[in-house]
């Protein structure tokens, strides 16, 4: 990418968008194009090929994605795997038809079946059955960069897949309803802090592990990518390796009850801690192999605690 290139970050008001704005800006890039879903529709086709046809993008970010923790995907099952194929397709699409030099759409962990092994590897995906509670969210995901992946191979296309595991960070969604853990975390601390609650009730048995990565480490990751990794460098083993995508996570993982203590610790609340195991846990663990992309250059910067506290604080003065 030049500097002056223009480049389109769909979903710039989102989690990793809005941070993929302020790497990019850090960075010099100057010609960066956004619309909010109020002034493009992407899961609107005839809208998006407008778009595309009249500003031409020459890089791409599909950040834009409808997203939500266990609870809002087994809830929302029809608008999740609609919206999300509906955004893909629209805009992948149409990097190709109007000849977008390079497209890097970003998935979620959440693609890779329920029992695989750990750390989880790329050539993992299509192995075994999913986790049921995301499964349209994650077929959805699948499809993305499967199609990534065919257009590149059919049509000389530079179209790339990262796969990034739990991701926080500011601008995140905390509501508590459809938000992932970490932010339903902080959100709840603050609260039974505020309200100097004796307890926190918690859902699930807190022995599930997660990995999570700080945002702004995505998004250096995801301008890295685009800077100096091409879909050739991905499938030069084809035919041995059958996928292209490349895992972008934090290297270790935290146990859900670690987490709470860590962001109890944080916050200051000085309560009680009560798992309900009646509640779902979800997928016992999630740690994904990111040796692809060490390898390729690209390592974390920010510790989870670091992160954690940065987050909390940006929580604070939001609220």
């Amino acid at each position: 990418m030049k500097k002056d290139s223009k480049i389109f970050i769909a979903g710039h008001k989102g989690l990793v968008g809005s941070a993929i704005m302020k790497v990019l800006k850090t960075k010099g890039y100057e010609n960066l194009l956004t619309k909010t879903r109020a002034e493009l529709d992407l899961t609107d086709s005839a809208q998006t090929q407008a778009f595309f046809e009249k500003e031409m993008p020459e890089y791409i970010f599909l950040a834009a994605a409808k997203v939500g923790g266990i609870n809002a995907n087994n809830l929302y099952r029809a608008d999740f795997i609609y919206q999300n194929l509906a955004i893909q397709n629209n805009v992948i699409y149409n990097a190709y038809k109007y000849h977008a030099k390079k497209l890097l759409f970003l998935g979620s962990s959440c693609i890779y079946p329920k029992h695989s092994p750990q750390p989880i590897k790329e050539s993992y995906l299509l192995t075994n059955e999913l986790e049921y509670t995301n499964e349209p969210y994650a077929i959805a995901k699948i499809t993305g960069l499967k199609m990534c992946e065919a257009f590149s191979l059919q049509y000389g296309c530079n179209f790339i897949s990262a796969m990034p595991t739990n991701l926080y960070g500011e601008n995140d969604n905390f509501d508590l309803e459809t938000s992932h853990v970490l932010p339903a975390l902080i959100r709840k601390f603050y609260e039974a802090k505020s309200n100097n609650s004796d307890t926190i009730v918690l859902w699930g048995s807190g022995n599930p592990r997660r990995e999570f990565l700080y945002s702004l480490d995505m998004a250096k990751a995801c301008v890295y990518i685009m800077e100096n990794i091409d879909f050739k460098d991905l499938a030069k083993d084809l035919k041995t390796i059958k996928n292209t995508h490349i895992n972008i996570g934090y290297g270790s993982d935290i146990s859900i009850k670690e987490l709470a203590l860590l962001i109890q610790k944080i916050s200051g609340f000085k309560g009680k801690i009560v798992f309900d195991p009646s509640k779902p846990d979800g997928t016992y663990q999630k740690l994904l192999d990111s040796s692809k992309i060490n390898n390729l250059g690209w390592e974390p910067e920010i510790t989870l605690e670091k992160g954690i506290q940065k987050v909390y604080e940006w929580y604070l003065e939001q609220k």
